[in-house]
């Protein structure tokens, strides 16, 4: 009995057994998911739906439109196996003129819209290459990189909408390159000034196009790969109270992803803002390895500019070696 017992609970574990990866792990873009500098992967990147702070259309192309100040953002990524991770950003809002119809209104009610641009930097170095015999032919590296420019308007106090227009560029091995362009649409809806509300659709269109017979000639190909299309949904709430910002995401992919995001910010002391979050959380894979977070920012005033040093710290399974991204940003 013991062993017909043992032999049903093996039975039911293997069928309950689930692969600790998912198609998304393979991919086009993947770099691009990895999330945007310092803050944000410090919060488990569940900031699709935070309007305070120093804010990136990356998370959600109608976020510029809440930037109280220009900001400028530069993030460098520490990772293992010679990888590379690079981030740049430019936020800033602006008022829109009012027709003279309009001047008899309220300066508080005028709208708004916002402008972004920035760029992400991966790649992969020191790749040994070898010919058929075994015998080193030099060193080779990779480039991937997303260039992005998002327009935003708020066309009420509540509602906040924009798009994003992106610019992939894979420099893969020597002559062979791929390029492409895809679209990123959000908005933000303002329950009040604790609550708001997210929704985002991202990545449509993405694509690389490969041709290897540059390379390759006779044995070459042309292909097509896609990226994943995201839907996302993101809810956070602001307590000043206790001097809290806690934010959270769900993203669904036609991989056959659902992923869970959570993230937190607490603002300890004027300077000092600590972070944690948790990212990747796969719902329809409990097995699928989600990433821990935390982070740090120390902020100063010097003259007119606002200057924060942020860094973050990322849990890497399967990796030699866990993340460390560091950055600089700068209000003004």
């Amino acid at each position: 009995m013991k062993k017909i017992i043992t032999l049903i609970l093996i039975f039911v574990s293997t069928l309950a057994a689930q692969p600790e990866f998912s198609s998304i792990s393979s991919q086009p873009g993947a770099f691009s998911r990895m999330g945007f500098g310092a803050r944000g992967i410090g919060m488990g990147n569940a900031m699709s739906s935070v309007k305070y702070g120093n804010l990136v259309s990356y998370y959600n192309p109608a976020l510029s439109v809440f930037q109280k100040d220009n900001s400028f953002q530069t993030s460098y990524a520490i990772l293992s196996l010679d990888r590379k991770l690079n981030f740049l950003n430019f936020t800033k809002r602006f008022t829109l003129p009012r027709k003279r119809k309009d001047l008899s209104k309220k300066k508080e009610d005028a709208l708004v819209a916002g402008i972004s641009f920035g760029i992400i930097n991966a790649g992969v170095g020191n790749i040994i290459g070898r010919d058929n015999q075994g015998n080193n032919t030099g060193e080779f590296s990779t480039s991937e990189n997303q260039f992005f420019v998002s327009v935003a308007k708020e066309f009420s106090k509540k509602l906040a909408l924009g798009i994003s227009i992106k610019f992939y560029h894979y420099k893969l091995f020597k002559n062979i390159t791929s390029s492409g362009i895809g679209f990123d649409i959000g908005g933000i809806y303002s329950l009040n000034k604790q609550w708001t509300l997210s929704f985002m659709v991202a990545d449509l269109n993405s694509k690389y196009k490969w041709d290897t017979t540059p390379v390759l000639q006779l044995a070459g190909s042309q292909t097509e790969n896609k990226f994943p299309l995201l839907k996302k949904i993101g809810v956070s709430y602001l307590s000043k109270k206790f001097k809290t910002l806690i934010a959270a995401e769900l993203e669904s992919s036609n991989a056959g992803t659902t992923i869970f995001r959570i993230g937190a910010e607490h603002y300890l002391t004027k300077n000092i803002t600590l972070r944690g979050g948790i990212d990747r959380y796969n719902l329809r894979n409990s097995d699928f390895p989600f990433r821990p977070s935390l982070g740090i920012s120390f902020i100063r005033k010097v003259g007119s500019f606002i200057l924060s040093v942020d860094y973050a710290y990322v849990i890497e399974r399967y990796s030699p070696k866990d993340r460390h991204i560091v950055g600089i940003t700068a209000r003004f």
